[in-house]
This record gives C-alpha cells, sequence and structure tokens, in this order.
C-alpha cells in the first residue's frame, strides 16, 4: 500500500534534518528507512532508482528522495520528498553564509577555518579513493581517468567537454551488459505525456529566470544563467564539478577568493543535505558583494531554484522510463565512462586545493598549449601541513566522524594561531 502523504512528509522530513556525511550516508539512510524499515520500496526498485538517478545531472541521493516519493504518490510526494531532503540544509548554509560574510574576516574566523580547510583537503582525497576503488575496473577505465586528469590540469579543457568526450567513449567502447529481451513495448502515449512533463518542468525552471533577466540583467542573472549550465553538467556528484565551478567563480568571474570556496566545502560537509549545496554559499556571498544582506539572501534563491528544479524535471519526466533507461546497456557504458572521468576530475580538484591550502603562493604557468600551476616551496604553511596530516590520521585510519575531525582542525588551528 502506498505511503500517505503525511507519512511522507514525515520521514523525509526526518531524513533532510538527519542526512550527514555524503550522498553514500544519506543513500544508506534511504535504504534502511525505506527498504528494510517500511517495506515502501523493494530492493530491486531501489536499486533500480539508484541506478536511474546516478545516470542523472545533479545530486543522486536528493534525485532519489524525489522518485522515492514520486514512486508513492506521484507529484506532490515527489516534491515533498525531494523539497524536505533539501531544505532543513539550505536554511543552515543560508544561515552559515550570513554569518561568514559578516565576520570571515576576523583574525580568529580565519584562523578557525585555515583548520577547516586543511580537513577539507583530505576529504577531497578520500572522496578520490572511494570513487576510484568503484569506478576503475580495468585498463580503459584507468585511461579515461588519467585523460580525463591532463585535460583539466594540463590544457584546461572545459569540464563539459570532459564528461562529454567520456561519455561518448563508454558508449562506444567500453563492454556492454545484454539487453534485457522481456521489456515490452511503451505504453500509448507515454512519449507524448513526457515530452509535456518536460516543458512544463523546463518552463518553472527557465521562465523566472528569463524575467530576472528582464528586471535585473546584473548579478542575480548571472548567477541563475551560471548555475543553470551547472545543473545540466553535473554528472558524477557534486565533487566532480567543484574544480570546474572553483576556476569559474574563483579566477574567470572574482566572485570568490579560493580561501573562501574552501571553506564554502567545508561548511556545506558538516550540514545536513546534498553537498551541492555549497552553490548556495557561493551565491549568497556573490551576491552579497554587490548588494548587501538581502542582495545575498536572493543570489542563495537563485541558485537554489536553479539547481535544484532540473533534478525534479529529470526526475518527473524520466521516472515512467526507469525500467528501460536501467537496464540500457549502451547508456550504461556511457555512465561508466562518465564515472571513471570523474576520478580524473577529483584528481584535479584533490591537487588544486591541496596546493592552495598548503602553499601561500602559487604560480600559473604556461608553455605552449600547457597551463600549470607549481608551489613556491618557500611558501609551504607548515601549520596547515601538520593539520593535513592530523586530519588524514583521523579520518583515514582511526574513522573519527567527519563533523569532529572539522571541529578538531578549526579549534587546533585557532589556538595555535594565538599561541
Amino acid at each position: 500500500m502506498p505511503a500517505s502523504l503525511a507519512d511522507l512528509t514525515r520521514i523525509f522530513g526526518r531524513i533532510g534534518l538527519l542526512s550527514f556525511g555524503g550522498p553514500a550516508a544519506q543513500i544508506a539512510m534511504m535504504h534502511r528507512e525505506l527498504v528494510d524499515e517500511r517495506r515502501w520500496l523493494t530492493e530491486a526498485e531501489y536499486l533500480r532508482g539508484l541506478s536511474f538517478c546516478m545516470m542523472l545531472p545533479g545530486p543522486e541521493a536528493m534525485q532519489l528522495a524525489t522518485w522515492a516519493g514520486w514512486k508513492q504518490r506521484g507529484l506532490a510526494g515527489g516534491l515533498i520528498a525531494g523539497g524536505l531532503f533539501v531544505l532543513p540544509g539550505a536554511l543552515v548554509v543560508l544561515a552559515l553564509a550570513m554569518v561568514y560574510a559578516s565576520f570571515g574576516t576576523l583574525p580568529l574566523v580565519q584562523a578557525l577555518f585555515l583548520g577547516v580547510q586543511a580537513a577539507v583537503v583530505v576529504v577531497v582525497v578520500e572522496a578520490l579513493l572511494r570513487v576510484a576503488k568503484r569506478a576503475l575496473k580495468g585498463r580503459m577505465h584507468w585511461a579515461i581517468a588519467v585523460l580525463a586528469f591532463a585535460g583539466l590540469f594540463l590544457f584546461n579543457l572545459p569540464f563539459p567537454v570532459i564528461i562529454l568526450a567520456a561519455g561518448l567513449w563508454g558508449a562506444l567502447a567500453l563492454p556492454r551488459a545484454a539487453a534485457p529481451a522481456d521489456l515490452p513495448p511503451p505504453p500509448a502515449g507515454m512519449v507524448a505525456a513526457t515530452l509535456r512533463t518536460a516543458l512544463v518542468w523546463a518552463a518553472i525552471w527557465l521562465l523566472p529566470l528569463g524575467l530576472l533577466a528582464l528586471a535585473e540583467g546584473g548579478i542575480l542573472t548571472d548567477i541563475g544563467v551560471f548555475f543553470s549550465q551547472l545543473a545540466v553538467v553535473t554528472f558524477g556528484g557534486a565533487y566532480a564539478v567543484l574544480a570546474w565551478m572553483t576556476q569559474a567563480v574563483v579566477q574567470d568571474k572574482g566572485w570568490l577568493t579560493l580561501p573562501q570556496m574552501i571553506d564554502g566545502l567545508g561548511l556545506a560537509e558538516t550540514t545536513p543535505g546534498p553537498l551541492i549545496l555549497v552553490t548556495e554559499f557561493v551565491g549568497y556571498l556573490a551576491a552579497h558583494r554587490e548588494g548587501g544582506i538581502l542582495y545575498g539572501i536572493a543570489g542563495a534563491l537563485v541558485t537554489l531554484w536553479v539547481t535544484f528544479v532540473p533534478c525534479f524535471l529529470w526526475i518527473f519526466a524520466g521516472a515512467p522510463w526507469i525500467d528501460r533507461l536501467a537496464a540500457a546497456p549502451r547508456l550504461s557504458a556511457a555512465l561508466a565512462g562518465i564515472t571513471a572521468a570523474v576520478v580524473g576530475v577529483i584528481a584535479n580538484l584533490a591537487l588544486w586545493f591541496t596546493l592552495h591550502v598548503l602553499f601561500d603562493t602559487v604560480e600559473s604557468l604556461t608553455l605552449g598549449p600547457l597551463r600549470l600551476v607549481a608551489p613556491v616551496w618557500a611558501s609551504l604553511d607548515a601549520l596547515a601541513l601538520a593539520l593535513a596530516l592530523a586530519a588524514g590520521v583521523m579520518l583515514l585510519r582511526l574513522h573519527i566522524n567527519l563533523p569532529l575531525v572539522l571541529a578538531v582542525c578549526a579549534l587546533a588551528s585557532a589556538g595555535l594561531g594565538l599561541i
């Protein structure tokens, strides 16, 4: 029997409040709640839903929640489940961004965030190891990962180009499983219904952005356009797109400094909800620079809208096709290629963050088509190095939970800074 809307609200409200630890922990929590305890989904249904969501751009855990709600109660259920998965974390990130924009330049606050930045380096390295273990299953997967890293770190290729090339390589060259022979043809009218759903949600997503461009045409419009572009290329999770987003908002647009970007990631790591909420932090700070608190809140709201409304589009348009898409062999091979490329993308992000956290001065070098970053070794920050090593021991060897590690590193950095 499908869950009631009241039960969906209660359960996904709780999941949204307790969804710490990134997508792996969030997916495991939903499995326990929806499959093991409440039997709202079977194991096979849950795995098909998860496979489908992993094929989509955007935060897979939030989209899995939306799909689970849709499976139970249709459109209303999907809106409740997906919305409640994001809302608690979005409110917390907004409050933290407001505090950060007001007090982040104080020496004590800067000392606290040095510890956070050092721990974030280890968090990204841990994500790299975890994704590599799952994604790199053969020589061709390794080749895709290495070329993706080289394309970003050495040649500064655009992130969407890397993802598109990896998907095409995977679809054409990677081994594909046999397609199941027992899928019936789609029901009459299914394609038309899907197109109608897609058009409605595309309008919900993009029409407010068009009106904003006519009414404002400034920083809020720029934020909306940038994060709308981001919403269609975020395959492989938030870590995969962070390097491109960091380069764009720091170097190209000048909305944030690199330390602010790393601080935002640290804040997003310690709050419930999807890690991609770091975009809300970016949107708030970018708009706050232009017009203060109210503009910052508007920037955060625009960012949330264009980041998460596309997720509802993908789910509501694609969910009726889930059994077919999850079983499509060429699509699965393309996803495997993208996942392998994500390893190279996260490796680039890990190296980028490490250099900028551990060294006070990092130079950009151009050698023909190559664009490199190289640290000035004399500018090594010994305190940041010590904190990163300590965070590595706590996370990778002692398996201490992340919020506690971030708190310990922040307090240690502040204490040593005062000394």
